[in-house]
């Protein structure tokens, strides 16, 4: 993974055409970028950035901005109670618990 500017970038490696290729992630718009090696792909993710932000500007647009920290979820009454129980067990509100909770299910 590769970041810059708050963009997250994903890498795969295509071993038959002997090139990395990516792209930015967490947006709705597409932007990829590609190089043979590393310094080339680092530079490409960064100029795809930066030229998607210039083009952006141009049309006056706003960029779609990765990631803004909330998200829906849907859940059955019952969870959400038990959810809430153990969130005021730990002293916490709701949306720390479940923060830490998920943060200790990826391993962060």
């Amino acid at each position: 993974m590769m970041k810059y500017k708050g963009y997250v970038g994903h890498v795969v490696y295509d071993d038959k055409a002997k090139i990395f290729h990516g792209q930015i992630i967490g947006i709705k718009d597409v932007i990829t970028f590609q190089g043979k090696s590393v310094s080339e792909l680092e530079k490409a993710f960064k100029d795809s950035v930066k030229d998607y932000l210039q083009f952006c500007k141009q049309r006056r647009e706003k960029p779609n901005k990765p990631y803004s920290g909330k998200f829906n979820l849907r859940i059955s009454s019952e969870l959400h109670a038990k959810l809430d129980i153990a969130a005021k067990t730990h002293r916490e509100s709701l949306n720390s618990f479940v923060s830490h909770t998920l943060e200790k299910a990826i391993g962060d």
